[in-house]
């Protein structure tokens, strides 16, 4: 299931996650005055902020990198068909294309990929998405094929190995009626054969070069834990062959996720883990095997690992920057010191997707703010000033028409806490009958194990400038709030996550922002599955949408990519011995308990959930006389890229609230 909320994600069809999350203190969000202002009802009014501009004007910003004085970074288009383009940035030339049109450095390793592509001395290195061919291309040249055209691999995670010429990576391969197998490769610069270094577990990831060519760190995890759960660090010699030699484990296993190594200039190796119950960065030295913590604090430095090559830690020039998150808001800093200072660089971010760094001190972010779209900036360390390269949108919100978040912890069930951002109505040029309340929208993010954040998302004020509020929830089984909190899901998923969103609505209505008989909530994938459950088990929720919904957990446990085979086991419990909890869990089997509005959208080639599925939810809801809209979307997967169907699913959307709420 694409479960992963992609940190940032400008489009909330691609059910990829937005996952880092804080915010700034929210301010006041009203209308005008009704004397500048035209009456009608919320949800009525109407707006400068277009579905065409939210779905198709933004580009998805993500995986920077730094060559030299070039900084690097990736661009999914949507009016593109989704391309994902690798873009160079030099003082000289500014921001241009570093692959010419035909290509897409896009993986699918691992079900979701990343890692795609990797730089050096401005030679980029891809993994094409058509061909899944390794390619490499310079300034001025075309693209050079490096392996062979391949129905069976998927290549990630590149690794330049200068000094015996030749790429470290992560190859996936997938064979008939087996499950895929992984194993870290080098491939020749020079002739393009492809050596295996590395198998057994199974998954690998995160090679990583010493500084001198000797030692190689990597990171493996076996099924069932997924990499938020237990995974080992590696550290091996390399021969004068190249072979690796001596693999040893030298931090994880035991239930502690650790991620993202990390050389330093004098070989010492960085690495996050989450032993202390927050995933906090450390340093080993391999000469003496010492391990010390740096700057320990209840902060996360990282992000879950859906994708190979998370970025929020990085060396520039033997500094250490990273992204953290703490307090409601993620924040770039700097690591030092004897005793392992953080000091803050810049907190100008509220979300931060990824940092990267190279030898001559160059740093590259990219984050998002609360008023203005996601973009990729240079950072001067010393300074904190930071110069921005590209924005993901050039259209920016009208003025007076900007939602700012309200970070939210309100009770939940249990007596425990969740967590939202809470979006109030806002459009000058309107305002609401006096005694009204605006109807709300519940979001439920994708993951589970993933998170929303206070980033501007234009889809989010599509709405809020409409006259709805939107609550973004965080409910239990986020990231970004420790580890306690992550697993407080294990085992509820369905429920826990359900009962926040429902906890949400009801702490909105106490405090008299919304309007409790105009509610809906909206998700997709595992948002979507939250979204059904909703509606099928709490009165809260009036009406509801889901896009490429999960429905049938048991469909799921048993018909899925081998990264999420096992998810299941902590998030609902082993299967098939739990399986009477899946078929309680799963919405599909209380078709006659659903009995609100629903609008559903569904990719026809989508092989995570098939459409089938939403086509049955469709059937009950009309045999029963209420209201429901399917829309099925040709030459679509699990999860909307076209840019002209995420304009039309955004319309359909507005046009079916208005009509079941009475808009």
């Amino acid at each position: 299931m694409t479960v992963a909320a992609r940190v940032g994600a400008v489009a909330f069809w691609l059910l990829a996650s937005g996952a880092g999350c804080r915010s700034r203190a929210a301010e006041p969000a009203q209308p005008g005055p009704a004397s500048e202002s035209k009456s009608a009802p919320f949800g009525a009014w109407e707006s400068p902020i277009s579905a065409q501009q939210v779905a198709s004007q933004s580009v998805d910003l993500s995986a920077p990198r730094v060559d030299g004085d070039a900084i690097y970074w990736l661009e999914a288009r949507p009016a593109e068909q989704g391309r994902v383009v690798v873009v160079r940035w030099t003082e000289a030339q500014g921001a241009v294309d570093a692959m010419p049109a035909g290509f897409s450095a896009r993986s699918r390793a691992h079900g979701y990929g990343g890692g795609s592509y990797t730089v050096d001395r401005a030679t980029v290195y891809f993994a094409n998405y058509r061909d899944r061919r390794v390619y490499r291309v310079s300034p001025g040249q075309a693209p050079e094929p490096l392996t062979e055209a391949s129905d069976v691999d998927w290549f990630a995670d590149f690794e330049v190995d200068r000094g015996r010429n030749r790429l470290i990576a992560v190859r996936e391969r997938h064979a008939p009626d087996a499950a895929p197998v992984d194993a870290l490769v080098a491939i020749d610069l020079a002739g393009g054969g492809v050596t295996e270094l590395h198998t057994g577990p199974d998954f690998l990831g995160a090679p990583r070069l010493s500084p001198d060519g000797a030692r190689l760190a990597f990171v493996s995890w076996t099924l069932p834990n997924m990499p938020w759960d237990t995974t080992s660090l590696w550290l091996a010699d390399l021969g004068e062959d190249g072979a690796l030699a001596k693999p040893r484990r030298v931090a994880g296993g035991d239930d502690e996720s650790v991620v993202q190594p990390t050389w330093l200039p004098g070989g010492q190796l960085l690495f996050v883990s989450d032993r202390s119950s927050w995933w906090n960065v450390y340093a080993f030295d391999p000469a003496g095997a010492a391990e010390r913590s740096l700057a320990p604090r209840s902060a996360e430095f990282t992000t879950p690992p859906w994708t190979f090559d998370t970025q929020t830690l990085a060396v520039a020039g033997g500094r250490i920057v990273a992204a953290f998150t703490e307090g409601g808001r993620w924040y770039a800093g700097e690591l030092g010191g004897a005793g392992g200072d953080l000091r803050t660089i810049t907190d100008h971010f509220v979300a931060i997707e990824g940092v990267a760094a190279g030898e001559t001190g160059t740093v590259a972010v990219i984050g998002g703010t609360a008023r203005d779209t996601w973009e990729v900036a240079r950072l001067d360390l010393d300074s904190g000033r930071l110069r921005q390269l590209r924005r993901s949108s050039d259209d920016a919100v009208p003025a007076g028409y900007l939602s700012l978040g309200e970070p939210l912890s309100f009770p939940t069930a249990g007596g425990q806490q969740a967590h939202a951002f809470f979006y109030p109505p806002r459009n000058p040029a309107f305002s609401a009958p006096p005694g009204t309340r605006p109807p709300l929208l519940v979001t439920a993010h994708g993951g589970p194990t993933g998170a929303t954040s206070a980033a501007l998302k234009l889809h989010v004020q599509f709405w809020t400038s409409r006259g709805f509020a939107v609550v973004d929830v965080n409910y239990r089984g986020s990231t970004g709030y420790g580890r306690a909190y992550r697993r407080a899901l294990y085992g509820r998923w369905g429920v826990a996550d359900v009962e926040d969103l429902a906890a949400a609505v009801r702490f909105l209505a106490d405090r008299g922002d919304i309007d409790p008989n105009r509610v809906a909530v909206r998700g997709g994938s595992a948002g979507g599955f939250s979204t059904l459950n909703a509606l099928v088990h709490h009165g809260e929720f009036k009406a509801g949408a889901a896009y490429s919904s999960i429905s049938d957990l048991e469909a799921l446990a048993r018909d899925t990519h081998k990264f999420e085979s096992r998810y299941l086991d902590q998030l609902v419990g082993p299967y098939p011995q739990a399986q009477s909890i899946y078929r309680e869990r799963s919405p599909i089997a209380h078709l006659d308990k659903l009995d609100k509005p629903l609008v559903l959208f569904h990719g026809r080639e989508d092989r995570v959930t098939p459409v089938n599925q939403a086509e049955m939810l469709h059937r009950a809801l009309e045999e029963r006389g209420i209201a429901s809209e399917l829309h099925v979307y040709d030459g679509e997967g699990h999860g909307l890229r076209r840019a002209d169907n995420r304009v039309a699913s955004l319309k359909d959307e507005l046009a079916f609230y208005r009509r079941v709420f009475g808009l």
